[in-house]
């Protein structure tokens, strides 16, 4: 695939790992999870683009058996043993105020006074550039040799309450968990869509 493109293409082993061999998965190996391999997917994915670098993703690195089992108690049941089997599981948030930190995020102008009082404009730009940082954190967990399992079936409002009522301007997004999968644990890959089916170029 790679040679029919000019310039710097990763290679067919590293499209691989990151797209075309990747999945996600529903179990887990058990194989630990370090905090050196969270700090290293955190600093893969904070180089990737958000809208006037707002950096609105919080996240929570959920690793203790008790914390497992309180934010499983927030999934949905086909949901909880996948949280609490997999040795780390983020809680993807973002800060309704992320516009707070943009004079030193993206101190080339007064970006801050684009936000302020636009709560609703806020909440809409956190979500989408905190989706993007989602995404950005499976390509980077998978780029260190990791796997993951993005989940949606949980209570917002019960992991907001549980994990974020100490910071209640920030919200859940979605969760991860992360690890070595299990190959044991995922079903033949769903069918993907050709290009003309979905696109158009105009």
């Amino acid at each position: 695939m790679t040679k029919q493109f000019h310039g710097n293409v990763l290679s067919d082993a590293a499209l691989d790992q990151l797209f075309n061999e990747a999945r996600s998965y529903n179990g887990w190996l058990d194989k630990a999870v370090s905090d050196e391999q969270l700090h290293a997917i955190w600093d893969l994915m904070k180089m990737a683009p958000t809208s006037a670098n707002m950096q609105p993703v919080r996240i929570v690195w959920v690793k203790s058996d008790e914390e497992k089992n309180r934010l499983a108690e927030c999934a949905m049941d086909a949901n909880q043993p996948k949280i609490r089997s997999a040795p780390a599981t983020a809680i993807i948030g973002y800060d309704i105020d992320f516009h707070e930190e943009l004079p030193w995020l993206f101190p080339h102008t007064d970006a801050k006074s684009w936000f302020e009082g636009d709560e609703e404009g806020r909440k809409e730009g956190a979500f989408r550039n905190s989706s993007l940082q989602g995404a950005y954190l499976m390509l980077a967990a998978r780029a260190i040799g990791l796997d993951c399992g993005p989940m949606s079936g949980f209570d917002a409002d019960k992991v907001n309450a549980a994990f974020f009522a100490d910071a209640p301007r920030h919200r859940v997004n979605f969760i991860c968990s992360v690890g070595y999968g299990d190959p044991e644990s995922i079903f033949d890959r769903s069918p993907r869509p050709d290009f003309d089916r979905f696109n158009r170029i105009v």
